[in-house]
């Protein structure tokens, strides 16, 4: 293959900038169209007291109160409901255009990389796109719903009634689940590395309390609010991925004796 200059690798990565904002507009020009149906069946569904994880709380013996009633928002902002519209339609964009963001940063990546290199990027390119999304509905499913729920119902007094503006709620949808699908990626993350020789499996055995204290400090960032159910809630998800990720990483030799 022909060497690439300096200034072929800035014409290569402006290509796929532009086919990566192309992708993301066209997208977002759907989602903008279809917005006000998305948001009332999608996006309002956790206000909803027949929302699935509720129903199924419910079924486990009530843990959210069966007699809860739907969560309503109001509009503070003259402009605000304009601009919901507008950054929920590129956010959704930019949430399902991951794989091919992913795919187009492959193609500018890849040519600079030796064979053995490129093993397994099918694999990785799968499986990450796998977990990211996963990550997406365990936010959207499970995170969100609960943190919403329980801040919604929270009373420092009963003289003080909730009015849940609209910004905030979306501030706090759209974090959370793009948050939760970066996350997902840490076993991803973790098999490259072990792949790369970077990591091992001790290494998770040896810092796990000191990965304890870290994720904690990761969700009590991720999480809007300082309270500590939503930290428990996002804690959890994190620290379970943390112990996938080590069955990710290969042992070696010196481990594999050991355990065996």
């Amino acid at each position: 293959m022909k060497e690439m200059g300096f200034w072929d690798h800035v014409d290569a990565l402006r290509t796929v900038l532009l086919r990566g904002v192309v992708v993301i507009v066209i997208l977002m020009t759907a989602y903008f169209a279809v917005m006000p149906e998305l948001f009332d069946t999608v996006i309002l569904a956790p206000c909803r007291p027949d929302f699935c994880l509720y129903q199924i709380l419910d079924l486990a013996g009530d843990v959210i109160d069966p007699d809860r009633e739907e969560i309503k928002l109001v509009n503070i902002q003259l402009a605000s409901q304009f601009f919901i519209h507008m950054s929920a339609s590129f956010w959704l964009a930019i949430i399902t255009s991951f794989p091919i963001i992913v795919y187009l940063i492959w193609g500018f990546v890849a040519p600079g990389l030796y064979e053995d290199e490129k093993r397994g990027a099918g694999t990785a390119f799968a499986a990450g796109n796998a977990m990211f999304f996963l990550g997406v509905a365990c936010g959207y499913f499970l995170v969100f719903p609960l943190t919403l729920r329980f801040l919604a119902d929270y009373r420092l007094s009963e003289s003080i009634p909730n009015h849940i503006s609209l910004d905030s709620y979306m501030d706090n949808f759209m974090m959370l689940i793009l948050m939760m699908g970066i996350i997902f990626e840490l076993p991803v993350l973790a098999w490259l590395l072990g792949k790369a020789g970077l990591i091992n499996r001790g290494l998770f055995d040896r810092y796990r309390r000191h990965a304890v204290i870290a994720l904690l400090i990761l969700a009590a960032v991720i999480t809007p609010t300082g309270d500590p159910f939503t930290l428990t809630v996002v804690f959890l998800p994190i620290y379970l991925l943390w112990e996938v990720s080590a069955f990710t990483v290969p042992a070696r030799k010196k481990e594999i004796i050991e355990t065996s």
